[in-house]
């Protein structure tokens, strides 16, 4: 009677610690599952943050290029917009920690390498650029936290963000550098185009890029001897990547 009741205590401890077993790998297993459900969460809200933050990008430079009456002298990188985060090149620190380079950036959107481009390779026909000597070349116009876009920390955003303008690709005077001018015997489609790309990086990786295409428009005053408005108009939106 007693050794086969130390039999079936045996068994029970084998039964506990099967069972303690189990469910610290049920427990382990669900506590996992929460985990990678919460960092695909917060990586799907980033992409989407990342998104809305390029397109803030274009906005902030579209306020800028408002006032350009000549849209050269922006694609020429003469002028460049208000919201400026130190000259346009070298490396910026995010707010979580990681760094991005400015130059990097610009030469990777020029010709798809983070050296510097030479006019062959901007001008190389490629799938994403496919317009030979009339690729947009893109010259960094706006940069700097989204949180300061507006003035310092008046946007609440983790989010760095970038403007490049380009000469719109339909042009035909192979400059990428000059907004073609349109004349009777020589007509060109671009005139008064422009390109507008907006790269936003922030936490997690997250990164993606818009391009919207702009037109300037010239609104004659309803007043006699009045002076005309300049209002912009997108006229295609796109996400890159």
């Amino acid at each position: 009677m007693v050794r086969r009741l130390s039999r079936e205590q045996g068994v029970a401890v084998i039964i506990a610690v099967m069972s303690t077993t189990l469910m610290l790998t049920l427990g382990g297993a669900l506590i996992l599952l929460s985990s990678s459900e919460t960092a695909i969460a917060a990586n799907f809200r980033a992409a989407h943050e990342a998104t809305y933050a390029a397109d803030a990008a274009i906005e902030r430079a579209l306020a800028d290029l408002r006032h350009q009456a000549d849209w050269t002298p922006v694609l020429a990188g003469n002028v460049a917009s208000s919201f400026a985060d130190g000259l346009p090149s070298g490396s910026r620190t995010l707010a979580d920690g990681s760094t991005i380079d400015l130059g990097g950036i610009t030469n990777l959107a020029n010709c798809q390498k983070v050296g510097v481009c030479s006019d062959a390779e901007v001008a190389a026909v490629t799938t994403a650029r496919p317009w030979g000597a009339n690729n947009p070349r893109w010259t960094l116009f706006a940069y700097g936290p989204l949180a300061n876009a507006l003035g310092p920390a008046t946007v609440r955003s983790m989010f760095y963000v970038l403007a490049f303008v380009g000469d719109d690709p339909s042009e035909n005077d192979g400059n990428p550098s000059v907004d073609g001018l349109t004349t009777a015997n020589s007509p060109n489609p671009g005139n008064g185009i422009v390109v507008v790309r907006g790269e936003a990086f922030g936490p997690r990786g997250a990164h993606k890029v818009v391009e919207a295409t702009i037109a300037r428009l010239t609104i004659p005053s309803a007043d006699p001897g009045g002076q005309p408005s300049t209002e912009l108009r997108v006229l295609s939106w796109r996400e890159v990547r």
